[in-house]
């Protein structure tokens, strides 16, 4: 069954929050597409997910890295989904059509809650998600920017 979750972000960007959510994503076993606005930001994160944190390794690629069918994790500002994930991560304003969600196991859209058209954004989706009956949970930043359940 197909969860959505929303991570409104409001303490740190999406470079800074996107690696610790990835980390938990990758324990799972599950392989992971993350979609990203543009394919300048897919770059960005490509290499900001290489040296956020020295004793951190995260496994992943993009296209100008090539066998997208052997990456756990998978950048991409495109459609395509070529290491068959089963988990999806919409970053930077990306979005991906309802009728598409059932794709995925889980779904995590982190949006920028400082910027009106990230907020906008986020609200049509929500909008959308809960008209499709699909299962979905919304989590803010606290001022320490730990993430708290809201109802």
């Amino acid at each position: 069954m197909t969860r959505v979750d929303f991570y409104h972000l409001q303490k740190t960007q999406v470079e800074q929050s996107l690696p610790k959510l990835l980390e938990k994503a990758y324990a799972t076993g599950e392989k992971i597409l993350v979609k990203v606005g543009s394919e300048e930001r897919v770059e960005f994160l490509n290499t900001a997910l290489w040296t956020y944190e020295e004793q951190s390794f995260l496994p992943h690629g993009s296209h100008k890295d090539g066998n997208s069918e052997y990456q756990p994790i998978w950048l991409t500002s495109g459609n395509d989904n070529p290491n068959d994930a089963t988990m999806l991560f919409l970053v930077d304003g990306a979005t991906e059509d309802v009728a598409n969600l059932n794709n995925f196991e889980r779904i995590f859209n982190l949006f920028d809650g400082n910027s009106e058209i990230g907020l906008a954004q986020a609200r049509e989706f929500w909008k959308q998600i809960k008209a499709s009956g699909i299962e979905s949970f919304y989590w803010q930043q606290d001022e320490n920017g730990s993430w708290k359940q809201k109802a």
